[in-house]
This record gives C-alpha cells, structure tokens and sequence, in this order.
C-alpha cells in the first residue's frame, strides 16, 4: 500500500464510477493517513474535505455494537442472558443479546409498516407483530430489527435515549463528533448522497430516508478518518473503552451464522474476511461506505464515497491494495440450464422476493413488485446478480433446501433469508 498512489487512484475511481467524493484513511504502523477527492454534492462547489460527514449506513450497526460491548465490559450489559425479562414480551424466550448483534435471532430484517415514534415503542411493535422466521441460533439472517432491539437494550441499561448513549459514552471517547441522519432534535447536517446511473451518466443528488426508530442500524454519518477511529478501538489501538477479552469476543466467528453474499463469516456486530480481516459495508441513500481492520498488523482501513456506485469503487479500491474483502464470485462453479424449480415467493417478514423467468438471464428477482436483478443460477445452488437499474453484477445470493433431497425453501440474498410461500 504505497501512500504516494492513494490520492491518484482514489480521484481514478472516483471519476470512473462518477462519484462526486471520496474519504480514504488507513491506520498502519503506528500513523494515520487520509486523502480526499471531489465534492460533497454534484457540481455544487464545496469541496470533499477530510471533516465531511458522510452517512454510514449500516456502519452504524457496529457502532451500536461497539457501544453495547463497552456495557459489557462495565458489567451492565450480559450478552447471553434471556432478554425475555426486559424486551417486550412476544419474541422467543431465548433470544439474547448475542442473537441480535450476529443475526442470528430469527428475526425479519425490517418491519413492513412503522408506526412508532420512539424505540421503546418501535420495539414493542416489533415484539408483538413480529413472527420469527426461525428459533434463535439456528440460522444468519441479516436484520435491521435486531439493531433497533439492541438500540433499545441500550437506553433501558444506560437510562439514557440511544443517541445521548453513544455520543457520550462510545463517540466522544474515540474523539469522534457526534453527527446523525436522524434525531429526536432534527439531526445534523450530513453530506447528501447521490443516485448514479453509469449508463446514461446522470448524477443525481438524493435524501436520506431513515426514520427515526431505525436509527440504531444506520443513522450515523461519519468521516474515514472517523470510521478509522472505530476501527482502531476494533483492532484493540484505542482508549481502554471495550476490556481485551471482549473485543477478542466480537472477533470469534459465530455458529450458525453464514452470511452468504456478504462475508466469510460473522462475529458480534463485525462481518468476517478471509486472511483475518474485519469490518462492516454500509449504504445510506446514494452512499457506500466500507470499514477494514487487521487486527494482527494493527491496519484500519476506510473508504466513504458519495454515490450509489461507491460498493463497486469499493471492491476495485480494496483489491488495488490488498484489503480483506468477500468474493462471492470465486464460488460460482457451471451455469445451470434448468430453473423451474427455483421460482416461486419468498417472504422475509413482510418483505415479498418473488422469482420469475428473466428478461436477459434465466431469472429475475422482484421484490415487493419491483425488478431488483436479472439471476444466472450456478452449481450448487448459487448465483450471480446484475442489478437491472445499473447493470453492474456485483453481488451474489443463493438458495437453500432444508434436507439435501427437499424442494427450495429459502431464498438468501444480501445475507437476508426469505422462506418460500407454499399455497394452503
């Protein structure tokens, strides 16, 4: 990683994907570096400077994370006990803390309908409406639910709302400006993100459409060099907030959780690389933002880019320099030519993939009436996804059967499980 070609193949891919911005930081032997390129909104003016705050997406679910361990560490918060006696009644009674931050809890990833305006009445919705798809443990299902519970957990353990959590007690510690997409006060002024279309090479700015009960899964917006902070703690380097047991903890992958399409494997709050590296991806609307940590050699590594094209920048970005990140591609063995028994709906919670004959591949996933992608299936149940908006194939999903001789029964794209409607 020669810090003398950051900055010119940082503006090369940024001008590649038009993206208007881009932070890249990188923490290693022992100094930080960061670079900046372009704007914070398209032909705007303003330039991308090193203090833009950018939304992280699901960032924020390992800064929730992150902030839930520093309670373990104090004592506060214990991460296998039976969260039956302070949630809400309704879910499982042995889901814990454990379940809700490897996505392993059973839980759908958003509720259809939100009603609520704060997260303890959110997660009573949640707890009552909610059927899980599974019992706890059993499977990885990517979940915003499970976040916004933890969230809730948060403020009944420190007393505090979530926001007033994790400024004081993890943001402010690690030096980090306390910035949110949402607030109970309004939030904070952010970079806006951008809609790219590469094909006809339209540019358009976009606003942020989290509400505010979601806020522990994706309301944060941040800097690299903030995320790099993050990292740091992740990686052990940062001040004495998270006990070296416990961090250790977060490292260790989880049972049962296979987060196809997205990691090798999954901790607590943290996705899991080949070769030792961690981290989490986020996307707002009309960002991408991707955090690495290497805890062996102590390397933190953050990109944040202002356009919805920044995950393939990313993908570029990582393998110019050698940073751990998922290729769900290496697994793709031979096309397979039939595809009748792969069709059918599957329900996330509320959230309806149906998969239909395809226009330009054999597949097409629709979800919730929408074109979503156009699917080649593989060899073992896989398969490769070209985004029908932007015709990039960036991303990989798979079926699953419950037994090896049973029919299709879930459907796992972007690490969400969806188990297939049967008729009565």
């Amino acid at each position: 990683m020669d810090d003398s070609l950051l900055s010119p193949l940082l503006e090369k891919l940024a001008r590649h994907h038009l993206i208007p911005g881009a932070q890249f930081a990188v923490h290693r032997d022992g100094r930080t570096q960061a670079v900046e390129f372009g704007e914070q909104e398209h032909a705007g003016g303003v330039p991308m400077t090193g203090q833009a705050r950018v939304p992280v997406g699901s960032i924020s679910k390992t800064f929730t994370a992150a902030l839930a361990m520093v309670l373990v560490s104090d004592g506060d918060l214990d991460l296998d006990e039976p969260l039956a006696e302070c949630l809400p009644a309704g879910l499982s009674e042995g889901l814990t803390a454990r379940h809700l931050l490897s996505h392993t809890g059973g839980l759908p990833s958003d509720p259809d309908e939100v009603r609520a305006t704060s997260l303890r009445r959110h997660a009573q919705d949640l707890c009552r409406r909610t059927a899980p798809m599974h019992e706890p443990g059993r499977r990885f299902s990517y979940s915003n639910s499970g976040y916004v519970l933890t969230g809730h957990l948060i403020e009944i353990v420190t007393g505090m709302s979530w926001w007033e959590a994790m400024s004081s007690v993890l943001l402010r510690p690690l030096g980090i400006d306390p910035h949110f997409v949402v607030a109970p006060d309004g939030g904070q002024a952010t970079v806006p993100g951008h809609a790219v279309n590469p094909a006809t090479g339209r540019v358009v700015p976009v606003e942020q459409s989290l509400t505010l009960v979601d806020a522990p899964a994706g309301s944060i917006a941040a800097s690299a060099l903030d995320l790099v902070a993050l990292g740091k703690l992740l990686a052990g380097l940062g001040p004495g907030l998270v006990d070296d047991d416990v961090l250790a903890g977060m490292r260790v992958p989880v049972p049962g959780a296979e987060p196809f399409g997205m990691a090798d494997g999954w901790g607590l709050g943290v996705a899991l690389y080949d070769g030792g590296w961690l981290g989490h991806d986020g996307t707002g609307d009309g960002t991408s933002c991707h955090l690495r940590v290497h805890p062996e050699s102590g390397t933190v590594a953050a990109l944040t880019t202002n356009g919805s094209t920044g995950f393939t920048m990313w993908r570029e970005f990582a393998r110019e320099l050698g940073i751990g990140d998922y290729d769900g591609f290496r697994q793709l063995g031979k096309p397979l030519e039939s595809t009748r028994e792969f069709m059918g709906r599957f329900f996330n919670g509320d959230t309806e993939y149906s998969v239909v004959p395809g226009v330009d591949a054999p597949l097409r996933l629709v979800v919730d009436g929408e074109p979503f992608a156009e699917l080649t299936l593989y060899n073992d149940l896989v398969f490769a996804m070209r985004d029908v908006d932007t015709g990039e194939t960036n991303q990989t999903g798979r079926f699953l059967r419950d037994s090896h001789d049973a029919e299709i029964s879930w459907l796992q794209v972007g690490g969400r499980l969806a188990r297939r409607h049967t008729a009565a």
